[in-house]
């Protein structure tokens, strides 16, 4: 039995009950006042009904007649409210679950290829059109997130294949060639080397932005700040000297509570952007600090001019200075793990552009509390 039946038949049992104890309360209550009448005296005879009826008998008789007349009326009236509250029931049940046979009917054309389909209810402001928006504004969720999957799955197997079409095409051209001298096998090696050292670095930040996104943060404990940039410098000042880049550090101790190996990819990613995008004779800041409630950690430096409203682009993945996949280095992904490990971490990441080109990114992360 489906919802609209039972909700009319418990409607209908519920009015025919409330009917008949109402029938039975009016059976009882005009016995009760008929049986009141004054009497006659003793040896007259009336009509009641048409029968004649002797004075001591008078009360019951008339008792009787009138529980009669209200069982006929009221059986009659009884079976008229029921059959409309039924009829009432079966309507009004259907125009109010309307919107739930629009959701199933949604839910059963959907498909991942098919995910435009809305219920677009209109209506009164009730639970079920507050039902029906919620489950279209879920559709508009998971509609994005597929073809955010998508744009993920294609990006990530167009940076694969390159270092692999590099591989194959170095290995190739040094087969082919049987006179292949000991100096052309090695350069073979050193880009081949290149191209799997490159298809393994985004591998590996495939796999942190995985880890990130589904698992969240592992291990925690108290993390400074101003020690993981430091950390993070050493492995990138080389790459700065050589660009001839000057870096301010302003970093008072910022103590939060977080995975201190993720942090620091955090802090390298920022960085290794903040000088790779950098241009020659550049500079870069960098400042750490703690309020009450936030720890921060800006980045701000030269480059670039970066157009204000494609600065939100930078931070989805395979997006380099706000151009798809044109960078020979890299894997597109820094600033798409700094994102997802400061989210891990319940904190927010924001970037502005430079005027005259650069950027500033600032996480904020919880503070710790005492």
């Amino acid at each position: 039995m489906g919802l609209r039946a039972r909700i009319t038949l418990l409607t209908t049992v519920l009015v025919a009950l409330v009917s008949a104890l109402l029938l039975w309360l009016g059976w009882v209550l005009a016995g009760g006042v008929v049986a009141s009448v004054p009497s006659l005296p003793p040896g007259e005879t009336v009509l009641v009904g048409g029968v004649p009826v002797t004075a001591d008998k008078l009360a019951e008789a008339l008792a009787a007649d009138a529980r009669k007349r209200l069982l006929l009326a009221g059986s009659v009236a009884f079976v008229c409210v029921v059959a409309a509250t039924a009829l009432l029931a079966w309507v009004v049940t259907g125009r109010v679950l309307r919107p739930l046979r629009e959701v199933t009917g949604t839910a059963r054309r959907l498909s991942v290829e098919s995910l435009g389909s809305r219920i677009n209810h209109r209506g009164p402001r009730d639970e079920v059109a507050e039902l029906a928006q919620t489950f279209d504004a879920m559709l508009d969720r998971l509609q994005a997130a597929f073809a955010s999957q998508r744009q993920f799955v294609a990006n990530a197997s167009h940076e694969l294949r390159t270092p692999l079409a590099v591989i194959r095409t170095e290995l190739d051209v040094t087969l082919a060639d049987p006179d292949a001298s000991p100096e052309e096998l090695r350069r073979m090696g050193e880009v081949a080397r290149a191209a799997v050292l490159r298809a393994g670095q985004l591998v590996e930040a495939l796999l942190v932005l995985a880890r990130t996104d589904g698992l969240g943060v592992g291990a925690t404990g108290p993390v400074d700040l101003a020690t993981v940039v430091a950390n993070a410098w050493r492995s990138t000042r080389a790459e700065a000297d050589r660009k001839r880049v000057t870096a301010t550090f302003h970093t008072d101790p910022a103590v939060v509570l977080g995975d201190s190996p993720l942090l620091e990819r955090v802090a390298g990613n920022l960085l290794e952007n903040a000088v790779r995008h950098n241009h020659d004779g550049g500079w870069i800041e960098v400042r750490t600090s703690c309020d009450p409630q936030w720890t921060m950690l800006r980045v701000a430096s030269s480059g670039a001019v970066v157009a204000p409203d494609r600065v939100g682009e930078l931070f989805e993945p395979f997006r380099r200075g706000g151009v798809d996949r044109t960078a020979h280095s890299g894997t597109g992904l820094g600033l798409s793990i700094v994102r997802a490990v400061v989210r891990a971490h319940g904190g927010r990441v924001e970037a502005e552009a430079v005027p005259g080109g650069g950027l500033v990114v600032t996480v904020h992360l919880p503070a710790i509390r005492a």
